[in-house]
């Protein structure tokens, strides 16, 4: 089993505040991870540092082989699937959903002079099937609603089949139907074992797809627990990161988690 990422005593400091750290933590080949945690708990900050986008303040970090700092992260980028809410600014308002996900081959936000084969496109329409999305792959981007979006990201994340996917909230702001059928199909996404190893961003537990393997609990940048998920999402670990009585409960593989 290869190592997918690696910190080794990791912090990162803004002014004289540390908001990440010190943070050792071995992500492996086939796992399935969630980071929780409140508010202001570092989970941002960690899920910028494992897509690149920021280097730490002390520490080692090793992505896909590749220590961060000695190496050129627009040649590691290309190999992590990333979604979150920040890239929606970068894409065309008018590009369709079948651009959206096939132009993340060339790592780019819109549709250029670029060329795709017949195995690109037949790609880039499996997964909007995958993701439920199919029917609106002629569909303009901008119009879409934001599960939509949501959906079409992580078929775009998915497009230039990473060795890492970090997914930012995946679940955030769907309705129950919504919430209900994507965490269906990140559970499939979970269980699939030529996925790549995976990283979701939360703050509700609730949000957890079934097959999540490990978890990462911050709060105030520290980590509370960290391990096989089922060592790590207790009513007493909740309790010491969200400094309120919590109860969690596990409904055959779901988590769920109220204020005692």
């Amino acid at each position: 089993m290869s190592r997918i990422l690696q910190c080794d005593q990791v912090t990162v400091t803004r002014g004289n505040k540390k908001i990440l750290g010190p943070l050792s933590l071995i992500i492996q080949e086939g796992e399935r991870w969630v980071v929780l945690g409140p508010n202001g708990a570092g989970k941002t900050t960690f899920f910028q540092l494992a897509g690149t986008q920021m280097h730490p303040t002390t520490g080692h970090i090793e992505i896909l082989g590749e220590m961060l700092g000695k190496v050129d992260v627009f040649e590691l980028r290309p190999r992590i699937g990333l979604m979150t809410n920040n890239i929606l600014e970068n894409i065309p308002f008018d590009e369709s959903v079948t651009n959206v996900v096939l132009t993340s081959a060339y790592a780019i936000y819109g549709r250029w002079s670029e060329q795709y084969d017949l195995w690109d496109e037949s790609r880039a329409m499996g997964l909007l099937t995958t993701l439920g999305v199919r029917d609106l792959a002629e569909r303009i981007f901008g119009t879409l609603s934001d599960g939509e979006k949501k959906r079409a990201l992580i078929a775009r994340a998915l497009m230039p089949n990473p060795e890492l996917l970090l997914l930012d909230e995946p679940a955030a702001g769907l309705d129950l139907g919504g919430r209900e059928d994507l965490l269906k199909r990140l559970t499939a996404l979970a269980h699939d074992p030529l996925a790549p190893a995976t990283i979701i961003v939360t703050h509700h537990i609730e949000e957890i797809p079934i097959g999540t393997t490990h978890a990462l609990l911050l709060a105030n940048g520290e980590t509370i627990a960290q391990g096989p998920i089922e060592t790590v999402l207790t009513s007493e670990n909740l309790t010491q990161a969200y400094a309120i009585p919590v109860a969690v409960n596990n409904e055959m593989g779901r988590y769920f988690a109220r204020a005692l």
